[in-house]
């Protein structure tokens, strides 16, 4: 077997020169600004958690402080040569009106690396990730859109919600979160962002033995409850989701170490929108790309008859089992396992109608987007959970002729700066004229 991408990394790193020196023999930049102590007055938030500050001409990126607060930050990595810092909040000296105490223990500098909003209010962390969302969408896509993020029903002013936990376990035995930006473990007795049954679920009063490095604790909306420890030393249990779709139950199988959305109400917010926005009609064809374990594909099966066609692309082996298993009643919806970048350039380029577009954090990329729209759809709906990626494919689906026709903007991870984004593109009237007066 060939060495992965990130083994083949660390062995060129290997043969780095002697003397301190980085790759192709660069001296480091700068000298370490790591534990200094500055006053900050904290700009506008960014994505990824923090607020911007500067000091002698250096960006700073700040956690766990708030727009116009005044603050003692303690730098956590840069050096005096670097593009930015990274620091911690220690200190309030003038603090937003927007400030509370965090509801946990674990949240603050050099703690649990989970959250990044637990010292302001779920209403107004939403506030603040409708300004990430509009600025990346500026900046990246040069789109001047009106951002608001909706709150997803299903969880108390943003606690008790996640319905997946993965819990790493330090060399004690105890399980835990991982310190932000790092390997160490921190210890918990309960997750405030955990739901009941989850926090409930004893694992963060065990000790776990020797070898036994993390854990993972899945609720399904069934009220089944899962705990597997990692390595897996046996079969991994599939838990069942139930989502109301049109009014109507949708079950499906989801292996409790699978990809599913945390937020219990997430699900159903999402695929009923999609639903709406696409209008699927009888008969219509459909492509569901990174299309998990069939939430969006077993959905638009039901809307598009069995005169119609959905085909679902996956590259995860385990979501699309859980996926054939999730679409076999339906006959005309087929779950295929394919690295989706790979198969837009070599599979099937004739006309459809609707694409539903869910990547990971990176995005779709250039090449999807340009071979997807290409096929013409008359609708697409994208959803995002990086509003950069967003931004950056909506980019891309503008110089393909494509534009939104609406974005929504959902909180499906309170207490963190995580946000889920569902964008509706449709041909640019330019385009849709112009085939018009070809055909």
């Amino acid at each position: 077997m060939s060495p992965s991408p990130e083994r083949s990394r660390r062995r060129r790193g290997r043969g780095r020169p002697r003397g301190g020196q980085g790759p192709r023999g660069r001296a480091p930049q700068g000298d370490p600004r790591t534990g200094e102590r500055f006053t900050l007055d904290v700009g506008e938030v960014a994505h990824g958690g923090h607020c911007v500050a500067r000091h002698e001409g250096q960006v700073v990126f700040v956690r766990h402080a708030l727009p116009g607060e005044r603050v003692v930050a303690v730098v956590t990595s840069g050096t005096t040569r670097s593009s930015f810092l990274r620091a911690d909040a220690v200190e309030i000296l003038t603090a937003s009106p927007q400030r509370r105490e965090a509801p946990c223990p674990y949240a603050g500098p050099g703690q649990c690396g989970g959250c990044d909003w637990q010292h302001t209010s779920a209403a107004y962390g939403r506030v603040l990730k409708a300004r990430v969302v509009r600025e990346q969408l500026s900046r990246l896509a040069g789109l001047d859109l009106p951002v608001v993020v909706e709150p997803v029903p299903g969880d108390e002013d943003g606690l008790r919600w996640r319905t997946r936990v993965e819990l790493a376990v330090g060399p004690d035995g105890r399980a835990g979160m991982r310190r932000h930006r790092s390997h160490e473990v921190l210890p918990v007795d309960d997750c405030l962002i955990a739901d009941e049954q989850v926090a409930g679920s004893g694992v963060l009063q065990e000790r776990f033995g020797v070898g036994v490095h993390g854990v993972d604790v899945a609720h399904s909306s069934t009220g089944e409850l899962a705990v597997v420890t990692l390595p897996e030393t046996g079969e991994v249990p599939t838990l069942t989701e139930e989502v109301r779709v049109d009014a109507s139950p949708l079950r499906l199988e989801v292996s409790a170490r699978g990809f599913w959305q945390v937020h219990p109400g997430a699900a159903r917010t999402f695929v009923q929108h999609v639903l709406d926005e696409l209008d699927a009609r009888p008969g219509e064809s459909v492509l569901d790309l990174y299309c998990g374990v069939g939430l969006f594909a077993a959905a638009l099966g039901e809307r598009v008859g069995p005169s119609g066609s959905v085909l679902g692309i996956e590259g995860d082996r385990q979501a699309v089992e859980d996926g054939q298993r999730n679409v076999e009643r339906l006959p005309h919806v087929q779950v295929e396992r394919a690295e989706v970048g790979r198969w837009v350039e070599t599979g099937p380029t004739e006309p459809l109608d609707l694409v539903v577009l869910d990547p990971p954090r990176s995005g779709a990329g250039r090449t999807v987007m340009e071979r997807v729209l290409a096929r013409g759809p008359r609708a697409v709906a994208y959803v995002a959970c990086d509003p950069s990626a967003l931004g950056r494919d909506l980019a891309y689906a503008a110089e393909a002729g494509y534009e939104v026709r609406t974005l929504r903007a959902f909180d499906a991870f309170p207490m963190t700066h995580h946000v889920e984004c569902v964008a509706v593109l449709v041909p640019t009237a330019g385009a849709a004229a112009g085939e018009a007066d070809l055909g």
